[in-house]
């Protein structure tokens, strides 16, 4: 009852929307491993109609950046509104890791965004990406209080009546792994060959054939000019145009159960391209994306333009904050994160993202970037980003570039990928917006370094990095010994008409169930059923689910 009282307060106060305002319906979808190719924010080789014409209905974010060039770290941060390094999440991927296996227990005050939806009333749901670190891959894998439904595509059908909606799309058309040579990974890589297939049966079999053709494509100086390079950069720009068509048909969907007036889209990805020397760096190929909010009318702001562009800078961090603010649900002073609707805050001056273990190579980075440089720390030097590394040599770009690599047959800003980073880089995203020319090597602008050298050192002072501490270390303190923990039940108290539900084990969710009814996020003391059994179950974020426990009438 406390907490109920406390929720409804801090509603009172700081709620964003007007007193008697309908919450709005909210869909994010997010597509995997793309940089923004997307014709409304000035690709011209980028076939993408649908994402265009949101854009034109909405306001672009062409400053957004990710926490981390690599999906799961990245997943964290946006479903938590916390820097991944801050909670654990940093190394790619948890449930992968070299040594002993684990997942991430965030501290106890952090919930994902949807639960906290979800306590204010909102139906959740997601289809079947999850990848948050104190998950696994796909749906029914993570903490059970998060989604109302998991796996579902269109989550929203199944919603009480009249209950707002919060729907989440992942789109893997853009995967890394869509650049793989289709169904030829075998039997270099039997794992990989079993993934083309699953994409075959998702997708169809790619025959190499598209609107986009090798001749089309326009090359970054970084890539050598070769067939190879060129027809995976075209299957890239084929899979976006297959992308777009899957929002199109979401937001056909939205529109034929008559919710598109009801309901804010917000479409981005999860980081840069799933291409060489962009997906898992630092550079803006692997950290900046592209962002749309499209409002319908009845909640659009005042201040918002249909068809602008807001340039302001944006990390993935302040989408948790944003979404909450846009639903009227209190934002948790603990999120890193800014709301982009509070026009009472100024804007950023910066964004910060990491880079840690790369499946099987060991890495530490960390960048600040404000409007006009990046500067980049590396506590591992002599480690590049062009390393062997299992999984993203199967694309046959990747494996010609280290063939021309050892034959030398690289120029010096394409074969710079193969060297150590070096301590320290600067870049210069006016003059060198391919960042592939380094201000610390060539010695100038050292007040710009020493000034973002100060603020790097400032945020890491501010901000609680596990990777001050080896991985193996943090994996035992989340999993002792290498073992899940398991969430002790919950206690369920009947006391005259009301029924309380309590976890002995700070920061645990607790649902319950009435019958054989939906499983419902618990938020404080709840009606005595006139018949029925109570049951109920706590899961602390990265353990195990607790047995059920229940109570039976009286």
């Amino acid at each position: 009852m406390i907490r109920a009282f406390l929720v409804l307060l801090t509603w009172c106060l700081g709620a964003a929307l007007p007193a008697g305002a309908t919450p709005p319906n909210i869909v994010l979808i997010v597509a995997e491993d793309l940089s923004p190719r997307i014709g409304a924010f000035g690709d011209p080789v980028a076939r993408t109609p649908h994402i265009d014409a949101l854009a034109a209905e909405g306001v672009r974010y062409p400053n957004t950046f990710t926490t981390a060039g690599v999906c799961a770290p990245s997943r964290a941060a946006l479903i938590t509104g916390m820097q991944q390094m801050s909670i654990g999440a940093q190394h790619m991927r948890t449930s992968t890791a070299p040594g002993a296996r684990y997942r991430t227990v965030p501290p106890p005050h952090v919930k994902a965004f949807p639960e906290h939806l979800r306590a204010s009333g909102y139906h959740t749901s997601v289809n079947q990406k999850l990848d948050y670190q104190f998950s696994g891959v796909l749906a029914g894998s993570g903490p059970f209080t998060i989604w109302d439904d998991e796996g579902v595509p269109t989550g929203w059908r199944a919603r009480p009546a009249r209950a707002p909606f919060f729907a989440m799309f992942n789109l893997s058309e853009t995967h890394e792994s869509g650049v793989f040579e289709p169904l030829g990974s075998w039997p270099r890589s039997a794992t990989h060959f079993v993934l083309q297939l699953v994409r075959a049966w998702e997708f169809g079999l790619d025959d190499g054939e598209g609107s986009t053709q090798p001749s089309d494509v326009l090359l970054p100086p970084y890539y050598p000019d070769t067939p190879t390079v060129r027809a995976d950069l075209a299957r890239h720009y084929n899979n976006i145009e297959r992308m777009d068509a899957r929002v199109g048909q979401i937001l056909a969907q939205l529109e034929a159960d008559g919710l598109m007036e009801t309901t804010i889209v917000i479409w981005t990805t999860d980081h840069g391209d799933g291409l060489p020397r962009a997906k898992r760096e630092l550079y803006d190929s692997g950290i900046r994306v592209p962002m749309i909010i499209r409002w319908p009318s009845a909640n659009q702001p005042e201040e918002v333009i249909a068809g602008s562009t807001d340039r302001r800078l944006v990390s993935f961090v302040d989408l948790a904050p944003t979404i909450l603010s846009l639903a009227g649900v209190p934002v948790p002073e603990t999120l890193e994160g800014r709301d982009l609707m509070d026009a009472a805050k100024p804007a950023r001056r910066y964004i910060y993202a990491g880079r840690d273990r790369i499946d099987e190579v060991l890495d530490r980075q960390r960048a600040v970037r404000d409007d006009r440089f990046k500067y980049i720390r590396s506590w591992h030097p002599n480690v590049p980003g062009g390393h062997p590394l299992a999984f993203r040599d199967n694309i046959e770009m990747v494996r010609e570039l280290h063939s021309l690599n050892q034959r030398q047959e690289l120029n010096p800003i394409q074969g710079r990928w193969f060297a150590g980073p070096g301590r320290e880089q600067l870049y210069d995203l006016t003059e060198d917006p391919h960042e592939v020319r380094d201000l610390v090597e060539e010695g100038t602008h050292t007040a710009e370094l020493e000034r973002l050298r100060s603020v790097l050192d400032d945020w890491l002072g501010r901000t609680k990095d596990w990777s001050e501490d080896s991985e193996d270390s943090m994996a035992d303190r989340f999993w002792p010994g290498g073992n899940q923990p398991v969430t002790p039940a919950p206690t369920v108290t009947r006391a005259a008409d009301r029924i309380q539900i309590q976890s002995s084990v700070p920061g645990a969710s607790i649902g319950y169930r009435v019958g054989e009814g939906r499983w419902k996020l618990y938020t404080g003391p709840i009606s005595s059923p006139d018949d029925g059994e109570v049951e109920a179950r706590a899961v602390r974020y990265g353990w195990s689910a607790s047995e059920t426990a229940s109570s039976t009438p009286e």
